[in-house]
């Protein structure tokens, strides 16, 4: 619309017929959110014929009018429309409209005034007159008269149309936003009663994060994103915030929190190592005084009998976790007491450590410092599945997680039989665990299912994942050094299974010998014995690895035979080379001989390597054909034969136990090893440039 339109506009807003209105005002939103037309439009007095609209009109003519004002507040123009004595009327004319209007295009234009209003900052009016209200002050004075605010709010996150969904989200956002940034964090050290906490308490109680998160977890994400993401973000802001509140017995909260805990452990009931007596009134001089119990915190799992200093690190956070868990698990907490207070004390899972321990492990996890500018960036940089693994509703499921990860971690304390001084390689653990199990969960895995992988997540493949993770780290920071190792080790191992492979040459061994297929009559063990002469073989490597002797025999024998009784044998060093089609495992034959499993020995006849010239005419010859019984005895003697010959196994059961030794070998050498060592910086002073302060040019290098 041109800017020599606007007096004719202006006119038709304020006429008294509702037809000429809504054409005019449907007009206005298409072209109020250009700055140059917006500017006219105000210096005209526009701003008091939309209030005058919104304030009185209703139906489609109040859903443009609505419209129309949160473009104008998106250019950053129009904000004096909220100044003066009368301002206060219209948020409250806005607030009224989302508690009481069930039309959708109504309710999108004043949620979206209302994200402006919320999230604009302090500013004074070009008029010079007293500053406009923002933020959630703004508001004040209207949800006092329209208590029902917040629920109605909340209730839109359910709505069906997605883009009144994402306003209501948009606003609950900018008031979380608004209460945690307006309150300097001095108050966490000074002490101060924040309003923050009790705002979100109160969004919380009416159902917000359980609609977040089902949105998260729907398939309007994408429709959502942008929102969804922030609140993402406010969340780990909160966990930020309440981390960040150190705990004071001073504070009435936080010591309400603390008496809980000792309350819900059942401080009276007698234990059976005495530690955890009765607290009972003493007669000390002074009637009525209290002798509390020595260990009163220690045996909650605290480190002294100072609690408060040792939430130091989880602050407020972590006493928060805490005192969730054993309000929701009371007597699960007080059995698990009486279970730890049986031990000796070396041997007690410290529950209130534990607690922490998992509650900074999540922390970690959910990358809680990370700023919301890097979390939209990562979203504008990524696309499609990406896109999809940005968003964690497990976030959401905080107190859930921490109660799942507690549980695991007293699980993998009990089955590791781990004790006090074990504290620091459980709690690893469980960082393992939870990256496992949380971070592989996909978006729309549910809660259910992440809380009993976390407690029923197999300890044996636990390990493994923490010998891989080591493996990697070193990897990574010992590249060079683990290169070597590995080779070392694989040498070992080669010379290790070499070793094993000829002993069970020189051991001896029994083989099957086939009977050649005849058409006459009578196919039992008799019978071929009778038509062959002998079914066995025994082949047997010389002390000196030199010579195999071996010999053919009618039955088997329960005493293997010694070396003088194999009338045949094969000097190694006329073995040319060995063949066999053991290659995959086939089914293990008995003594009928039906095996089809053979070893032959090829060598060249004696003197024929002296008398030929060119050894390309050498021909070799079958010198001795095995035939194993069992896939095994194939393995062993097939490579023992060729590792004596100087040449590398090849069946995949001799590898694999290759592999297992240099495996064994690296996680012995891994586990001598400190985990800190894992993720140590450089040394001291590493990096350091020398001063050449009191030096000179004069120098010179020894040859």
């Amino acid at each position: 619309m041109d800017q020599a339109d606007i007096p004719a506009l202006l006119s038709r807003l304020a006429s008294d017929e509702d037809a000429a209105r809504k054409m005019a005002v449907f007009k206005l939103q298409s072209s109020i959110n250009d700055p140059s037309f917006a500017d006219v439009f105000i210096s005209s007095g526009g701003l008091i014929i939309l209030r005058r609209l919104i304030m009185s009109t209703g139906g489609n003519t109040l859903a443009y009018s609505l419209q129309s004002l949160s473009r104008l507040l998106e250019v950053d123009m129009g904000w004096d429309i909220f100044e003066g004595p009368s301002a206060s009327d219209l948020v409250e004319r806005v607030v009224e409209l989302i508690v009481t209007n069930p039309l959708v295009n109504i309710l999108r234009g004043a949620m979206s005034i209302l994200v402006a209003l919320v999230s604009h900052s302090q500013s004074t009016s070009t008029s010079g007159h007293a500053p406009i209200t923002f933020g959630f002050r703004a508001l004040k004075p209207a949800v006092a008269v329209y208590p029902q605010f917040f629920d109605l709010v909340i209730q839109q996150l359910h709505s069906a149309d997605h883009a009144l969904c994402a306003n209501a989200l948009m606003l609950i956002n900018a008031l979380i936003r608004d209460a945690v940034s307006s309150e300097p964090n001095e108050n966490a050290k000074a002490g101060a009663t924040e309003e923050w906490p009790k705002f979100i308490r109160r969004l919380q109680d009416l159902g917000l994060i359980k609609a977040v998160y089902n949105l998260m977890q729907s398939s309007a994400l994408q429709d959502l994103a942008h929102p969804l993401l922030e609140f993402q973000s406010l969340t780990k802001v909160l966990l930020q915030k309440w981390r960040q509140v150190q705990v004071d017995v001073e504070r009435p909260e936080h010591r309400r929190a603390l008496k809980g805990l000792h309350l819900a452990s059942a401080p009276n009931r007698d234990h059976v190592n005495g530690l955890g007596k009765i607290e009972e009134l003493q007669e000390s001089g002074k009637k009525g005084s209290r002798r509390h119990n020595p260990e009163k915190w220690r045996r909650l799992g605290f480190e002294t009998e100072s609690p408060a200093a040792e939430f130091g690190n989880a602050g407020f956070l972590g006493l928060m976790d805490l005192a969730d868990f054993v309000r929701k698990n009371e007597d699960g907490f007080q059995k698990l007491l009486l279970e730890q207070s049986t031990k000796p004390l070396h041997e007690r899972c410290p529950i209130a450590r534990s607690s922490l321990a998992v509650t900074l492990i999540l922390y970690e996890h959910f990358d809680c410092d990370r700023s919301e500018m890097e979390d939209l960036r990562e979203y504008q940089l990524s696309d499609g599945k990406q896109q999809d693994k940005l968003f964690r509703p497990l976030l959401l499921q905080w107190s859930r997680l921490h109660t799942a990860g507690l549980n695991a971690f007293f699980k993998l304390w009990r089955s590791t039989g781990a004790d006090q001084d074990d504290f620091e390689k459980v709690s690893e653990l469980v960082r393992i665990l939870v990256d496992q199990v949380i971070g592989q969960a996909g978006r729309s895995k549910d809660v259910q299912e992440v809380e009993e992988d976390l407690v029923e997540y197999d300890f044996g493949r636990l390990r493994e994942l923490q010998m891989e993770l080591l493996e990697l780290s070193f990897d990574d920071q010992w590249g060079q050094h683990l290169y070597k190792v590995r080779e070392s080790l694989n040498q070992e191992a080669l010379t290790f299974i070499k070793e094993q492979r000829i002993r069970c040459l020189l051991q001896g061994s029994w083989f099957a010998k086939p009977v050649p297929r005849k058409d006459s009559q009578g196919t039992g063990t008799q019978s071929r014995r009778a038509a062959n002469g002998t079914l066995w073989r025994y082949a047997k490597l010389s002390h000196n690895r030199r010579y195999l002797h071996y010999a053919d025999f009618a039955l088997r024998s329960t005493m293997d035979p010694n070396l003088d009784a194999l009338s045949e044998k094969i000097d190694l060093r006329e073995v040319s080379s060995v063949a066999s089609n053991v290659f995959v495992p086939s089914t293990e034959a008995g003594a009928d001989g039906n095996n089809s499993t053979k070893i032959t020995i090829f060598g060249y006849a004696k003197g024929e390597v002296a008398k030929l010239k060119d050894l390309g005419q050498l021909k070799e010859d079958p010198l001795l054909t095995l035939h194993p019984m069992t896939h095994s005895l194939a393995s062993e003697w097939l490579d023992g034969l060729l590792m004596l010959l100087g040449q590398a196994p090849i069946t995949a059961e001799t590898n694999k136990l290759i592999k297992l030794v240099k495996d064994y070998g690296m996680k012995i050498r891994l586990l001598n090893v400190r985990m800190e060592a894992t993720y140590a910086g450089p040394p001291e002073g590493a990096g350091v440039v020398p001063s050449r302060e009191g030096l000179n040019d004069d120098y010179w290098y020894e040859i």
